[in-house]
């Protein structure tokens, strides 16, 4: 799915929304307090850490009016706390997406579906 087309002199840059979500999901797991990423299953209820290279399932891309909206669903370390992890991821994903793409980021929803204990 297309998620935005950008005209260059060059010519059309065309990002497609799995690009976007694998990149803001991998900038995700850089900041620190985030063990992963989440995928929920509906139909238990139960949630389960993706692998590295499936990240791009716990986020969500939605693009309207040319703003980008990003929901994340992030598994945290045990013991940090979930506020000082959320403005962090926000901050750096806004800020690293935005640079990347070349489109505001309007919202990040960061949905928080389980806890996880390092050792």
């Amino acid at each position: 799915m297309k998620v935005s087309s950008i005209d260059t002199h060059m010519g059309n840059i065309t990002i497609d929304q799995d690009v976007v979500a694998q990149y803001a999901g991998s900038v995700a797991m850089e900041c620190f307090g985030v063990v992963g990423m989440a995928n929920m299953n509906m139909k238990d209820g139960l949630v389960r850490l993706l692998k590295k290279d499936s990240i791009s399932r716990g986020v969500q891309v939605i693009l309207s009016n040319n703003r980008l909206t990003l929901n994340f669903h992030i598994v945290v370390s045990y013991g940090v706390s979930i506020l000082a992890v959320a403005d962090n991821l926000i901050s750096n994903v806004k800020y690293k997406v935005e640079e990347f793409t070349g489109i505001e980021v309007e919202k990040v929803n960061i949905y928080v579906e389980g806890v996880k204990v390092i050792d």
